[in-house]
């Protein structure tokens, strides 16, 4: 077995368990080895991402790449079968482009925070524990331990804004906590009526005695199993349930008359049960993204952070709520999607024209970039509910594009914030002037982000478009008027941009007279060189050449939409009949 994806996942851990052991006078030294841990984890990201073979179709329980799967807790439950979780981890086209993503952003990151002097030894474990469950998240294919990782991902962020944030961190903090605590609950009811409701063939094959432990079953064997369970002819004491996310996106392996299987006809406020755990589990994952209207958390958030845990909040956090729509909510639940599918793409829409509206209103650069985060995220949803390739691919696409261009963007805000400890767009004017090198780099973020033909935010925002403009013939997902609608909110985009580009940068130089005394302009240092262009580079590489990521993933996307629509179609079609009888 290929233990690569174990090893992205547990560096940063085992990188954590070194900075925890060494004396806390050694400052230098733990953030060395942070360095090095990061960079190493960046390093296996790489290698994985090249030997990923993007021709192999991930589609239900097969295609996916570098598999480990170990039994992890398993026991009898006597007649009501066999408990077991597994540690089950992959990769396919849509993960790996996360993985490299938070590879990149975690050294960026480190380099972020050279100069946090107050209790290092504590922020940096907490850093590199953020980038194990992070990196887990990615990677997990067992849905209970996928919600360990996100879980995880909790607490590391809570006292990484609350220690080491600004001066009403302790609100953020805990605001941001309230909310993704919220979201987790509500995925965790769904993962216990998931787990309740769907069996893993294989290992029920052996429960069964058709083949012996430990040795896999055949497909032929599996659809025995299968057409066995929806006879009714397994027994109570040989199912063996799984939290399995292959498992749960085949619909053959729901036991018949469980809660959530489509023939279950059990409902829920005159809605099919199905449908309710789709929103749940939507619910949990928008307020990660995160979506209008459950986005309040994340301005308090970003404004409060410090710089180099906005960069990872931004570039990587938000990406695990988009992930997992992906990932679980869509494959899993196939008819709700479908059903769906104008609610969720209406959604998108919002939040990229009132994440605009807001934007345009800020004075705080911070808070800004924030709002055109959720702005931004909007397209993911878009793209996503219209299901046709070029949209699915497009909100692949704009997730790890937002990762980079939102990276580079709150690391010029902590630039300015270094120098004036300000960063309200008002007290500043004609910062070219004294800044060259800085404006340059804040020119290339900002037209990265409103979509310049040139970089991979115009390749994103175009495959978005694209596909939910054609979605009403190709897929009957999306009107046509929520593409045109997405359109205004690239007008807005390149208006707050630009608005604060001409405010802060150009005329005559000059700063609000109370920061003159403190704030120490200055072009940039080479830190910050390091950290600004590997990120401009990468913007602008895949904004060229977009055929590096989309051959990565433009089969996993295929056999998603044709898994979703597929699904989707016949359990509609069987639920319609039900509630019409």
């Amino acid at each position: 077995m290929n233990y690569t994806l174990s090893s992205l996942i547990f560096l940063p851990l085992l990188t954590a368990l070194v900075v925890l052991l060494m004396p806390t006078r050694m400052v230098r030294g733990i953030k060395a080895v942070t360095l090095g841990g990061t960079l190493l984890q960046l390093v296996v990201a790489v290698w994985l991402y090249l030997g990923f073979d993007g021709a192999a179709m991930a589609n239900g329980q097969t295609g996916y790449q570098f598999v480990e799967k170990l039994d992890w807790i398993g026991f009898s439950l006597g007649s009501l079968g066999r408990f077991q979780i597994e540690y089950f981890v992959g990769v396919d086209g849509v993960s790996i482009s996360m993985v490299l993503l938070t590879g990149i952003v975690g050294v960026i990151g480190v380099i972020s925070s050279w100069n946090i002097t107050k209790n290092v030894k504590g922020y940096f474990s907490l850093y590199l524990l953020l980038m194990t469950s992070v990196m887990g998240c990615f990677l997990a294919l067992d849905f209970f331990l996928f919600y360990l990782f996100f879980e995880f991902m909790l607490l590391p962020m809570y006292f990484l804004i609350g220690m080491w944030g600004g001066p009403k961190r302790e609100y953020a903090a805990l605001k941001f906590f309230i909310y993704t605590l919220i979201g987790s609950l509500f995925i965790l009811i769904v993962m216990i009526g998931l787990y309740t409701s769907v069996i893993d063939p294989e290992a029920t094959a052996q429960q069964m005695g058709l083949i012996g432990q430990h040795v896999p079953a055949s497909l032929d064997l599996i659809r025995q199993v299968q057409q066995m369970l929806q006879q009714g002819t397994i027994a109570e004491a040989d199912m063996v349930r799984t939290f399995s996310i292959p498992a749960m996106m085949e619909p053959s392996n729901f036991i018949p008359g469980s809660l959530l299987h489509v023939f279950s006809g059990v409902s829920l406020f005159d809605l099919p049960l199905r449908f309710v755990a789709f929103l749940l589990v939507l619910a949990g994952f928008l307020i990660k993204v995160p979506s209008v209207p459950v986005h309040t958390w994340l301005p308090d958030a970003h404004v409060e952070a410090p710089t180099p845990i906005s960069v990872l909040l931004a570039a990587i956090l938000l990406k695990v709520g988009g992930y997992g729509l992906i990932r679980i909510v869509y494959p899993v639940f196939p008819d709700a999607g479908a059903y769906f599918s104008t609610f969720v793409g209406g959604l998108g829409v919002l939040s990229i024209i009132y994440g605009a509206l807001c934007a345009l209103a800020m004075n705080d650069l911070k808070k800004l970039i924030a709002y055109s985060s959720v702005s931004h995220m909007g397209f993911v949803l878009l793209g996503l509910a219209s299901l046709t390739n070029e949209g699915v691919n497009g909100a692949i696409y704009m997730m790890f594009s937002h990762g980079l261009i939102s990276a580079m963007l709150f690391l010029v805000v902590g630039v300015i914030y270094d120098r004036a400890h300000d960063r309200m767009i008002l007290n500043f004017r004609g910062l070219a002037k004294r800044m060259p090198a800085y404006t340059a780099f804040v020119v290339v973020a900002f037209f990265a982000s409103l979509g310049l033909p040139g970089f991979s935010g115009f390749i994103a925002e175009l495959l978005v478009l694209l596909g939910s403009f054609s979605a009403p013939e190709a897929t009957g997902m999306l009107p046509r008027w929520m593409a045109i609608v997405a359109v205004i909110g690239l007008l807005l985009s390149a208006a707050y941009y630009l608005w604060a580009l001409q405010r802060m940068f150009f005329g005559k130089y000059w700063i609000f007279p109370e920061l003159r005394q403190k704030a120490i302009i200055h072009d940039l240092t080479k830190r910050e060189y390091l950290m600004l262009v590997p990120l401009a580079v990468l913007a602008f590489v895949f904004g060229i050449f977009p055929h590096l990521l989309l051959d990565k993933t433009g089969m996993t996307v295929t056999g998603f939409t044709e898994l979703v629509l597929r699904n989707g179609q016949e359990q509609l079609n069987i639920l319609q009949a039900i509630l019409h009888r």
